[in-house]
């Protein structure tokens, strides 16, 4: 075992050897030495070892958990509720195999199994958690029921009546339990019942989180429309802390509900259970009123109070009534809260929300009204003032923000934003000064300047400006080298780099972002998106297996969290931990990655180091079956993760997600159909009985083919409704999502490429089935099929023509473009050889066959049928097709290794000495990673031109 531990596993098979030539019957030693095989990569020895001892129905300790951890690393937890089944069978009562066997179910999620087993312990040992296990189990049951009504009328009555039982009989004794009685009347929709046990004796047990009976009381009173109780309670609670904004919106919404349904309170009795109820704007507003006086007594600051003013002014406004009641003008109040709070960071998001509330005439007359109160000093007269100290700078960062969001900057003329972006970055240098201590963890204070000007940049570059974009890498590179943990500077430049089609600095940024756990599936997409589409096949790779590591690990670690929940008893998080597994099984991006990884191990591998048909076997995949949950799918990818101070017209709207989302998922079925496609080819070379006989039905292939046609049709309407999105000509925010790679795709041809490429399998398959004889028409279809898609993959090489990077007065200019088009043409080159290795495995037998004839005949002038012409030239062809493409690789090569980049005189002299340096490393990188992904494009494309020529007939 300790070898074991310490990852020697030969020594441990050895050992157990050992023990076992002295005892034969050593379960125990049996399993260790399987853990050793499993871990050294001999998966079926390990297994046919441990059923064995299995076979056993062992109930010693040592061999239980020995098996358990083996049947864990073999992802087979169903095994391990066999072996505790048949444990538990012989010690049946045995707490500790009742518990493990309890908790094997879980792993597995078979929740009948559950509540019957903790109901197994509970006869054993009367303990209470073992009971409610078996009430878990029950709500896990209504939870994963299809059914709802089943749900309602059976799972849940029942666990209600199990927990009633031991209300009853007075044995509730952990806050768990009580929390467990509140969940299931709570999906029973009965919120009267659940307040009820809220407020009474056995709400007394809710101590371990802060206000928790105060937070299921307010949920159920807005369940019950019980604004009365709603209005009181938060209206308590906020007289506790002035400072919690969620009752503040919980205050204004009852006030204005009991407005609306004009409620008054009663003359005699108490306002409401909770006590004074106000149901007036007048009382509102003194109540806010008093909260900030209040406030001006108290020893620290509060935002609360102050806030929650703009949020009464907004509602009112909102109504329509804003005069009768003074409560101030929003522009002097957002004054006097900059004066007060303008030091700190969050002042900016604080106000952001409500710089509606200001008119735009007034704009710029707000920011120069908070500019005056910045207490900044110039050094000359005609000199930028900046700030002595971090206070100052914080709050000049402020108006900066502010005055972005309001769309100052956005108005400026070209002169004017360049001498802004001067500016910035003179105030980000000096700003500096004051980070000189700070650590290498730590951000910059005046990180947000160096932000701002790079946001300017864009804008200018977006406008037409192409050396903006290459100041914008500059800045954020020079940024990044004072600040070398600032993830903002990270994400802009990873998204600014694969603007220019530059992927090889982007996988070494995105690996120093020290991306965890989720965020694989929520900005993961920033590096799978361009890995494959820019040519670095194997930064693909890695970047793919990332993401898929993460998935597929989720699925292992839920049940764990699962199990400990059980432990612990925080049954509330139960569900939590399985609708996260859900989100994460049906997120748009794990379904990208699978898709995309297969296409790629296929491309890399296929017919080069494996067959087609081995590589399509090791993934397991089959062109009938699709694993995309299609109904469910869930975007999980965060596309605010980039800061941005634009303004709402410009900023990334719902409007934007939304279509995001359907071109993603459009763009995900074409290429899900593609590799399902694929994945048919190899099924179809399979010996096929001629048409006269009757098993071509049961043989399967027949229907193969018809497989492959309606995948095809699909594949049809897929690219239709594809065609059709991008008529609307789309144009995303530029920090927005990415766009996909479908405009290309169609615009350059690979889409007809491939689809013809398909049909063509259809009409091989026809010749196959009808044979030589009387197949004239097919043959021809054929043969024309061959000469036009000769000239749509030499249409489609033209478009991968071009400087990839071009010097034009003196900037650079990058064409991604063509990169993502050469990209394409090996892809597409590469259906055409699996198609091709298709045709050869069709035609060849033909061929022997006349051949044979021939000798029979003694003849010479047999006729060979003109499809073995037509495929000859055809290959012949793709040949010297790809044989010209691998030659214009080389002349990129030859011209991007003798660009000399330094020549460049960057006309913008207003670039400072240390930025040069930054611009040299700047472009260097861009011209090595173009360098790096026409060497990759041209090494496989060299492969398939050996590929090719192996296919004469």
């Amino acid at each position: 075992a300790d070898y074991l531990d310490n990852g020697n596993n030969k020594m441990a098979i050895q050992q157990a050897d050992k023990l076992l030539k002295k005892h034969k019957d050593l379960h125990c030693a049996k399993v260790l030495k399987a853990i050793g095989l499993q871990r050294t990569g001999k998966q079926d020895e390990a297994y046919t070892l441990a059923q064995e001892v299995a076979a056993l129905e062992p109930t010693d300790d040592n061999s239980l958990q020995a098996l358990t951890i083996l049947y864990r690393e073999m992802h087979r937890p169903e095994l391990v509720t066999k072996l505790y089944e048949a444990a538990v069978k012989k010690v049946p009562n045995s707490e500790e195999y009742h518990s493990h066997l309890f908790m094997a179910y879980a792993r597995v999620g078979e929740y009948k199994k559950m509540q019957q087993a903790g109901m197994a312990l509970y006869k054993i040992v009367p303990k209470n958690p073992y009971y409610f296990w078996s009430v878990m189990s029950l709500i896990m049951q209504s939870i994963s029921a299809q059914d709802e009504n089943l749900s309602k009328t059976m799972f849940l009555p029942l666990a209600e009546r199990m927990v009633e039982k031991m209300v009853k009989e007075d044995k509730i004794e952990a806050e768990a339990e009580v929390e467990l009685y509140y969940m299931i009347l709570e999906r029973l929709e009965k919120y009267k019942e659940a307040l009820d046990v809220v407020r009474g004796k056995l709400g007394e047990k809710l101590t371990s989180e802060l206000q928790s009976r105060e937070n299921k009381c307010m949920a159920m009173y807005k369940k019950l429309h019980r604004w009365p109780e709603c209005n009181a309670l938060a209206r308590r609670l906020l007289l506790k802390n002035s400072d919690d904004w969620q009752f503040y919106i919980t205050y204004f919404d009852s006030v204005f509900q009991l407005i609306d349904e004009s409620w008054t309170p009663p003359a005699e009795e108490e306002h409401s259970l909770e006590g004074e109820v106000h149901c007036s704007i007048e009382q509102a507003v003194s109540f806010i009123e008093e909260r900030i006086t209040e406030e001006s007594r108290s020893s620290r600051p509060l935002r609360g109070p102050y806030l929650a003013k703009l949020e009464l002014i907004r509602r009112l406004r909102h109504r329509g009534c804003n005069d009768e009641y003074k409560l101030g003008d929003p522009e002097e109040l957002m004054f006097q809260y900059f004066k007060k709070f303008g030091d700190k960071p969050c002042c900016f998001t604080d106000l952001k929300v409500f710089v509606d509330l200001l008119p735009p005439s007034q704009y710029t007359k707000f920011i120069r009204q908070l500019l005056d109160v910045i207490p900044l000093a110039a050094a000359a007269e005609n000199e930028v003032a900046l700030p002595g100290d971090i206070k100052a700078l914080q709050q000049h960062l402020c108006v900066v923000q502010l005055s972005r969001l309001l769309g100052l900057y956005h108005a400026m003329e070209k002169k004017q934003k360049l001498a802004a972006v001067r500016e910035l970055m003179l105030r980000y240098r000096h700003g500096l000064e004051f980070g000189k201590s700070c650590l290498k963890t730590e951000l910059q204070f005046s990180d947000y300047y160096c932000l701002l000007a790079v946001h300017l940049l864009l804008d200018l570059w977006l406008e037409g400006e192409e050396a903006a974009v290459w100041q914008c890498l500059t800045l954020l590179e020079e940024g990044l080298s004072h600040s070398p943990s600032n993830a903002q500077f990270k994400l802009l430049l990873i998204r600014i780099y694969c603007r220019l089609g530059a992927f090889e600095p982007v996988s070494e940024l995105y690996s120093s972002l020290d991306a965890k756990h989720i965020q694989h599936d929520t900005i993961g997409y920033l590096l799978t998106r361009y890995a494959g589409s820019l040519g670095h096949y194997a930064a693909a790779s890695q970047s793919c297996n990332f993401a898929l590591r993460f998935f597929h690990s989720n699925q292992k670690d839920t049940s764990e969290y699962i199990i400990q929940a059980y432990k612990y008893g925080a049954f509330e998080k139960i569900p939590e931990f399985i609708a996260f597994r859900n989100r994460l099984n049906s997120s748009l991006h794990f379904a990208q990655v699978r898709t995309e990884r297969m296409l790629l191990d296929l491309l890399l591998e296929a017919n080069i180091s494996t067959s087609l048909e081995e590589s399509i076997k090791s993934m397991s995949l089959s062109p009938e079956e699709d694993d995309i949950p299609w109904k469910d799918l869930r975007d999980n990818r965060d596309l605010t993760v980039l800061f941005s101070w634009d303004p709402k017209d410009r900023d990334i709207s719902e409007e934007h997600r939304k279509l995001s989302l359907e071109e993603e998922t459009l763009w995900l079925r074409i290429r899900s159909l593609t590799l399902r496609l694929v994945s048919g080819l190899p099924a179809l070379g399979h010996t096929i009985q001629p048409k006269n006989s009757e098993k071509t039905a049961e043989n399967g292939v027949s229907s193969k083919i018809d497989t492959i046609r309606a995948l095809l049709q699909q594949l049809e309407a897929a690219v239709d409704s594809g065609k059709k999105f991008l008529e609307q000509k789309i144009q995303y925010p530029v920090l927005g999502p990415p766009p996909t790679r479908m405009a290309g795709f169609f615009s350059n041809g690979s889409c007809q490429c491939q689809t013809s490429l398909f049909y063509l399998v259809s009409d091989i398959y026809e010749l196959d089935t009808n044979g030589l004889e009387d197949s004239a028409e097919i043959q021809e279809r054929i043969g024309n099929s061959f000469k036009s898609l000769v000239e749509r993959l030499t249409d489609l090489f033209n478009k991968c023509k071009g400087d990839l990077i071009e010097v034009r007065d003196g900037t650079l200019k990058t064409h991604p473009n063509l990169l993502e088009n050469l990209v394409f043409f090996v892809e597409t080159i590469s259906i055409a050889l699996w198609v091709s290795s298709y045709c050869d495995s069709v035609l060849r037998p033909f061929k022997s066959n006349l051949q044979k004839k021939k000798k029979k005949k003694k003849e010479s002038s047999v006729a060979m049928p003109p499809v073995f012409t037509h495929f000859l030239d055809y290959v012949t062809e793709l040949q010297t097709l790809t044989s010209n493409v691998i030659d214009h690789i080389k002349g990129l090569e030859i011209i991007l290794t003798a660009l000399k980049l330094e020549e460049l005189s960057l006309k913008d002299t207003l670039l400072l000495q240390e930025e040069k340096k930054f611009t040299k490393t700047v472009q260097g990188k861009v011209q090595s990673s173009y360098h790096h992904s026409v060497q990759e494009i041209g090494e496989l494309l060299k492969k398939r031109l050996d590929t090719i020529k192996k296919l004469k007939i």
